[in-house]
């Protein structure tokens, strides 16, 4: 069985056959999925999704892009759906500087008060993170009672080992397949396999022989199976391992 770690079904993209997809999820052997908030208003979906298909769980919270919104307002709106049994983390939260759109000066308090958030509650948290990793791994180090998952990882493999230390894990998406993916790679070989997770992040990020096209979660075996064949592993035990991960950091 295949846990899609990360994922955005409830995305518009997904509106012309999102339901065929979730009936097709189980033909494809994956059997847990956890659908990730980026603002309010995929967060309150998510949270529909895991109430209509019970394999689905649920992650609240506000991506960088969304930092500007987040006001104790908000975070009184995500403290309130944390209490649903359906939601098990804080995410998708973090830092990007790619674009820097709204500025680090705005996204850091709001990646802050989001571990703050996952403190108080005991949850566990997604983190994004894009050319921001000396920032991101500052901010961690001062919540050591967080821990969570590094979602679609792009950082070194001495960043990795820091954050396995802590206890945190890795999430690879369909990068992990790409030609020129020389850094998830270099991670992946090293990564205990108690500490991988995972992931589509659909419908972005496809693995290949899909890159370019839009992802959805039923191409999530293509991920296992290019981490089994750095692992040395069967695609089929790398879908139980991860599994098991997953359901071990969510709590499931």
């Amino acid at each position: 069985m295949y846990f899609d770690s990360h994922a955005h079904l409830d995305h518009l993209r997904f509106d012309a056959d999102r339901d065929e997809i979730f009936a097709q999820l189980p033909e494809q052997g994956v059997g847990l999925l956890m659908n990730v908030g980026c603002d309010l208003r995929s967060s309150l979906q998510s949270v529909a999704l895991a109430h209509k298909y019970p394999f689905v769980y649920a992650a609240v919270g506000s991506h960088p892009d969304d930092a500007a919104q987040l006001d104790e307002a908000r975070l009184a709106l995500y403290r309130q759906l944390c209490a649903d049994e359906r939601v098990k983390a804080i995410g998708e939260i973090g830092l990007d500087y790619h674009y820097e759109d709204p500025t680090r000066e705005v996204q850091l308090p709001a990646f802050r008060a989001q571990l703050e958030l996952a403190r108080e509650l005991a949850l566990p948290v997604i983190v994004h993170e894009r050319e921001a990793h000396a920032d991101g791994m500052e901010l961690i180090r001062q919540f050591p009672e967080v821990t969570g998952v590094f979602h679609c990882y792009s950082g070194s493999l001495e960043q990795a080992k820091e954050l396995v230390k802590r206890g945190w894990y890795i999430g690879f998406t369909g990068v992990v397949t790409f030609k020129n993916a020389r850094k998830a790679v270099e991670v992946a070989q090293w990564l205990p396999l108690d500490r991988i997770l995972i992931e589509t992040d659909c419908p972005y990020m496809a693995p290949e022989p899909h890159r370019g096209r839009r992802n959805d979660s039923r191409l999530v075996p293509l991920v296992a199976a290019k981490l089994a064949e750095l692992k040395g592993v069967t695609p089929e035990e790398m879908g139980e391992i991860t599994t098991e991960n997953a359901k071990r950091l969510f709590r499931i």
